[in-house]
């Protein structure tokens, strides 16, 4: 059976701080294989980031701590590994493109010479004239012309800013990117560009990706998988079919696909979820989801729900248990 280059197992990530515990991520699992890009979805709040920054070991330092669990990367348990070894796998193995490209990128360095850092700590044997093509090769891939390579970030538009994000993390080739809302500050013409440029770059490269978003267009439009999360679990897993097209989905989820607008409806306002995401220094008891869900019974607030699973699909309600048991 083929390994997963990604395998999540039981994680618990906390933030410290003197006033609380923030219960980040808790009992997540999921694998992703080699080519493949699943969509991690859910609101603000939900644990997304937390679990892209425990992957790549870029917690805040004294703050973040993950308690539990295992990530497995390529085959290598992250977890116990050094900073050392963990350098050593961001960029070659795994990189990362972040929700905000002018953040992300130096304001002091050109952007050509941040592409090329890469390069010089995972391509030793790269000359000052080879590097230098490299960088060209990469700039000339996702678009925008060699040429450039001395300009400064302040000098490149959004869609510009996020193409040289992309391309700083695919420099090396990594066989997993972790993809946090990469298209969430551009309009939508440049979205759909840079969209179909990440899908491009992971064709020809087989990377696998992890897909971060809020936006259900998105995940209906670029991944194989889905996991929808809500704090910090993974409560709906399955192929974007089991999760588009199925009638047996999470409450949750379907709460997410009502707030869409539907224009062949004549609604005049859209449905959103009732309530908000529970406190993660406080959560409740029982299934997280108990206090804005629609069917919510006794047992809901007291018992954790059990996976159910069914085929590729797995929903973690009791509500779907119920209906398990009277089939």
């Amino acid at each position: 059976m083929e390994r997963p280059v990604l395998k999540i197992e039981n994680l618990y990530t906390v933030y410290r701080t003197d006033e609380s515990l923030v219960q980040a991520v808790n009992g997540a699992s999921l694998e992703l294989y080699a080519g493949e890009t699943l969509g991690l979805v859910g609101e603000t709040g939900a644990g997304k980031t937390t679990l892209a920054l425990s992957i790549m070991g870029l917690l805040p330092e004294r703050i973040g701590e993950v308690v539990a669990g295992a990530i497995e990367l390529d085959g290598v348990e992250i977890l116990s590994a050094t900073e050392a070894d963990m350098q050593l796998l961001r960029g070659s193995t795994v990189s990362m493109i972040f929700q905000d490209p002018m953040t992300a990128l130096n304001p002091t360095i050109p952007v050509g010479e941040q592409i090329g850092e890469v390069l010089r700590l995972h391509q030793e044997h790269l000359t000052r004239e080879g590097l230098s093509q490299e960088v060209d090769r990469i700039l000339e891939l996702v678009g925008i012309p060699a040429g450039r390579k001395g300009d400064y970030p302040h000098q490149f538009s959004g869609g510009m800013k996020q193409r040289i994000v992309i391309a700083i993390a695919l420099a090396c080739q990594p066989k997993l990117l972790l993809a946090d809302e990469p298209t969430t500050a551009l309009d939508v013409t440049i979205q759909a560009q840079v969209l179909d440029m990440m899908q491009d770059l992971k064709e020809k490269l087989n990377t696998s990706m992890l897909l971060i978003t809020h936006d259900l267009g998105i995940v209906a439009q670029t991944c194989d998988r889905v996991a929808i999360m809500y704090a910090g679990e993974i409560i709906e897993l399955g192929t974007a079919e089991d999760i588009f097209n199925n009638t047996r989905r999470h409450p949750y989820t379907d709460g997410l696909f009502g707030s869409i607008p539907d224009l062949t409806k004549p609604a005049r306002r859209l449905s959103p979820i009732d309530g908000l995401m529970p406190d993660p220094t406080d959560l409740p008891q029982g299934c997280k989801f108990h206090d804005r869900c629609p069917y919510c019974e006794e047992i809901c607030k007291t018992q954790a729900p059990p996976a159910v699973r069914e085929g590729t699909h797995l929903v973690c309600c009791h509500r779907m248990a119920g209906e398990e048991e009277a089939l």
